[in-house]
Parts: C-alpha cells; sequence; structure tokens
C-alpha cells in the first residue's frame, strides 16, 4: 500500500493559496502539489488548453503563463464581489473548488477600512467548502490584523514581507499549519523581528522578552507622532521595540 494512501484522513490540504488585488493580479501566493507546478498534469494541461487561445501556436506556454491563465479566469468569476471575513464566497474552478475572503462590490468606493485585496484558498472538488472557507477566514483575519485593518493593494505591497511570512505560517507543502488569525498574526510579528534581529547582527535585538501586541505598539507610535502610513507595520513594531528597550536602559541608569 502506498504510503499517500495512509495519510491521516484529517489532514488539511490546499492546492493554492493567493493574494490577489481587485483586478486580480497576484500580489503573493504559492502552489502546492502537482497543480500548476509543472506542465504535464492534469490540471496544468488543461490550463494549457486555454492559454493556447490567446497565444501564437509556435509560443512556448510557461508555468506562469499557465497560472496568470488560472488566475484570470478566477478573477472573471469572483469579480464584483465582497466576502466578508467570516463569511468566505465559494466558487468552482477547473474542477478545483476556490474560496475567498475580501474584495469590493461591484460599484463600491474605497472607504477607511478595509480594501479590495482578496485572500483565494483553492482546493481538490472533494475537500469540503467549509473547511476551505475556515481556512481562508483565518487567513485573512490574520493578514487584516497585520495591515492594521487596511487591506487594500498598496498597504500590502509595502508589506509583501509579512505577506509571505503569513503565508509559509499558515500552510507548508500544502498541509496548512495553523488556522487561528490571532495566533498567525503573532508568529508572523515574531518570527519578522527574529529575523530582522539576525540581519542587523543582534546590535537592537533583545536577548528575551515579549513581542509587544499590535494595538500597543501602535498606540505607541501614535504618541510619538507617527502615523502608521508613515512607515510599515514591520518596520513600526522594530522601532517601537527599540525604543522601549531604549526606555528601560535609560530607567536602570
Amino acid at each position: 500500500m502506498a504510503f499517500s494512501s495512509v495519510l491521516p484522513p484529517l489532514l488539511l490540504r490546499v492546492d493554492a493559496i493567493l493574494v490577489l488585488d481587485g483586478e486580480g493580479n497576484r500580489l503573493a501566493g504559492k502552489y502546492y502539489g502537482d497543480f500548476l507546478t509543472n506542465t504535464s498534469s492534469v490540471s496544468s494541461r488543461a490550463a494549457m488548453a486555454m492559454e493556447e487561445e490567446s497565444k501564437s501556436p509556435s509560443a512556448t506556454v510557461t508555468i506562469e503563463d499557465l497560472r496568470s491563465a488560472f488566475e484570470r479566469q478566477l478573477q472573471g468569476k469572483i469579480q464584483g464581489i465582497a466576502a466578508r471575513s467570516d463569511a468566505a464566497e465559494v466558487v468552482t474552478l477547473m474542477g478545483r473548488t476556490a474560496v475567498f475572503c475580501g474584495g469590493m462590490a461591484m460599484g463600491a468606493s474605497p472607504s477607511g477600512v478595509g480594501g479590495d485585496v482578496r485572500v483565494v484558498h483553492v482546493g481538490p472538488s472533494s475537500e469540503s467548502e467549509l473547511l476551505l472557507a475556515y481556512l481562508c477566514e483565518g487567513m485573512y483575519d490574520a493578514l487584516s490584523n497585520l495591515m492594521g485593518g487596511q487591506t487594500d493593494r498598496n498597504m500590502v505591497l509595502d508589506n509583501l514581507e509579512l505577506v509571505f511570512l503569513l503565508i509559509d505560517e499558515h500552510c507548508d507543502g500544502g498541509v496548512i499549519l495553523e488556522v487561528d488569525g490571532s495566533r498567525l498574526a503573532s508568529s508572523v510579528l515574531l518570527r519578522d523581528d527574529n529575523e530582522a534581529g539576525n540581519m542587523e547582527g543582534g546590535e537592537n535585538a533583545p536577548s528575551s522578552g515579549a513581542m509587544p501586541s499590535s494595538g500597543g505598539a501602535m498606540a505607541g507610535l501614535r504618541g510619538m507622532g507617527l502615523q502608521s502610513g508613515d512607515i510599515s507595520i514591520a518596520q513600526a513594531f522594530r522601532q517601537a521595540k527599540q525604543q522601549l528597550i531604549a526606555g528601560l536602559q535609560a530607567d536602570g541608569m
């Protein structure tokens, strides 16, 4: 019996995780397994048939072309639909189930909260839509927390490193690791802070201590006269932590 046939039945897997802007452009994302990761899989051949209609016969179709074709078809189905963070919408495409959160309704104008960015989870048609929706809602909640509630294209692009860290904390090789939005956001910020400390040679990184919460850090920055739009979220947390350490050292002198 093959090993893959005895995997735990409750092991949650997805075929792709995408972060798309309002026009369907991929800002971040990863494909897993054999779904659009090579040109010989069934999904790749299906996408290739669609892509060849828009390319000359002599043109070479790449994996990126296939993914773009899939994402264009996906955008055609979800454009103009806004899915609440706690109520993911479901569409079917190329024999896959795609669930998404976020986005703006057709004709809606941008507001001070939220944005046009969508988080999309793609899974096999045999996977429960409710489970996929649960995964998508958890990641969107974490993304919203990391972006300070502003899930628009510019905010996501300014903090793209955090978005890729979020995907890695949420999923590894298609296997879901964590779903809770608060835990995901905390893990991403802690990991980003550790990596930043390593890059800086440890000069500003403390040997121990808890990571400040997002609310406390941003409130502290506003008290210092800094607005969240002036710097990225990652920079904001690092600056708040450095100033906290400097204050503690000054009190001890």
